[in-house]
C-alpha cells in the first residue's frame, strides 16, 4: 500500500451503532470491512500479530456460529473481515450486528477507505483484479474506466456499513501507520467514548476520517523562527515558543470548551470514537503541539489516543 499526497475531500466517520455493548465483560469482536485496496489485509494481519484469532471473508451466515464456537473454546480476541467478495451476504450483515449487540456480544466495526485515484494506482501497481470487475484487457487486468466503475459500485454496496463504522482513511497512510492505528483502536475498544486527537498538514489534505476539524493556521508559526524550523511541536523549544503566544492558549481553551459542551451529545449518539483533527500548514509544529496539549488535558477524564499523520509518515521514511 503506497501513500499519496493529493488533497482529499473532507468526510466524517460515523459509529452510531459501532460501539461495544455497555457492561459486557468480553472484548469486542472486531469487524474489518471497507473498499477493496484500502488495506484490509494489512489491518487483519496487524490484529493477528496482536493476538487476535482472525478470519478473512467469512460469510455472514456463519458469523454467529463462528463467534459462539470461538467463545466456547476460550478465544477472547476475535477479528473478522467482510467485504464485497461475499456481496450476496451483505444485506444480512447489519441486522445481524444489531442482533449480536442486543444479545450481549460487543462488536467494533472498522471501515477502511481511500480516495478513488489512490485505489486505482494501487490496483495498477499490484495488477490485481477488483472483485466486482467483469471485464479484463489482454494483459489480464481491467481498464481504468472499468476499475473506477467497479470501485464506485462497491462504494454503493457498502455505504450503509460505512455509516455505522469507525472510518480509517488510508489514502496517505503507510502500512506501518495503518498497523499501529488498527492496533490502537482494537486495544482501546470499550463502551466509553474514546477521543482521537490527530495532527495533520492542510497542504496534504484534511483527513477523511475526521469528525471535527480545527484550523490552526491563524496562530503564530514557529516555522519562521530559524532555530525552530527543523524541530516539532514535541520539542522544548517549540513548546516554549507556543506557550508564550496568548492566541495559542486562547485557541486551545476555546476548543476544549467546545468539546466539553458537545462530548455528552456524541456519547449519547453511542459512538466508539470521536476523531478531532487539528491542522496547520506543515503538520509539524502548531498542530502537533496542540494535539499533545489537548490529549494531556483529556487523558485523565476519558480514553485518549494520539495520531500525528505527517510526523509518523516522516518517521517511516
Amino acid at each position: 500500500m503506497t501513500p499519496m499526497s493529493d488533497a482529499p475531500p473532507t468526510a466524517s466517520s460515523h459509529a452510531s451503532t459501532g460501539d461495544p455493548t455497555p457492561g459486557s465483560s468480553q472484548p469486542p469482536v472486531v469487524l474489518i470491512s471497507g473498499i477493496s485496496g484500502s488495506g484490509k489485509s494489512v489491518a487483519l494481519n496487524a490484529l493477528e500479530d496482536a493476538g487476535y484469532f482472525c478470519v478473512d471473508n467469512l460469510p455472514t451466515e456463519l458469523l454467529r456460529d463462528f463467534i459462539r464456537l470461538q467463545r466456547e473454546q476460550g478465544t477472547r480476541l476475535i477479528a473478522v473481515a467482510a467485504d464485497v467478495r461475499s456481496a450476496s451476504s451483505l444485506p444480512k450483515l447489519l441486522p445481524l450486528l444489531d442482533e449480536l449487540r442486543r444479545e450481549g456480544t460487543p462488536v467494533l466495526s472498522l471501515f477502511l477507505d481511500s480516495r478513488t485515484e489512490t485505489l486505482v494506482r494501487r490496483f495498477s501497481e499490484t495488477r490485481r483484479r477488483h472483485p466486482l470487475s467483469l471485464t479484463q484487457d489482454d494483459s489480464g487486468t481491467h481498464s481504468r474506466a472499468a476499475l473506477i466503475e467497479s470501485i464506485e459500485r462497491e462504494r454503493e454496496l457498502l455505504v450503509a456499513l460505512r455509516e455505522v463504522s469507525t472510518v480509517i482513511d488510508t489514502s496517505d497512510l503507510r502500512p506501518a501507520q495503518l498497523r499501529a492505528w488498527v492496533r490502537q483502536l482494537g486495544g482501546a475498544a470499550h463502551s466509553q467514548l474514546a477521543l482521537v486527537f490527530e495532527s495533520f498538514a492542510f497542504k496534504h489534505g484534511v483527513p477523511r476520517d475526521a469528525d471535527l476539524v480545527f484550523d490552526l493556521r491563524v496562530l503564530p508559526n514557529p516555522h519562521y523562527v530559524r532555530e525552530l524550523r527543523a524541530l516539532t511541536g514535541r520539542d522544548p523549544g517549540v513548546i516554549d515558543f507556543l506557550k508564550a503566544q496568548p492566541e495559542v492558549g486562547e485557541m486551545l481553551a476555546q476548543i476544549e470548551t467546545f468539546l466539553d459542551r458537545w462530548l455528552p451529545a456524541y456519547e449519547q449518539d453511542q459512538r466508539s470514537y470521536l476523531t478531532v483533527a487539528l491542522g496547520c500548514t506543515g503538520g509539524q509544529h502548531r498542530s502537533v503541539y496542540s494535539v499533545e496539549q489537548l490529549a494531556a488535558r483529556y487523558r485523565a477524564r476519558m480514553p485518549t489516543l494520539i495520531r500525528h499523520r505527517e510526523l509518523e509518515a516522516r518517521d517511516e521514511r
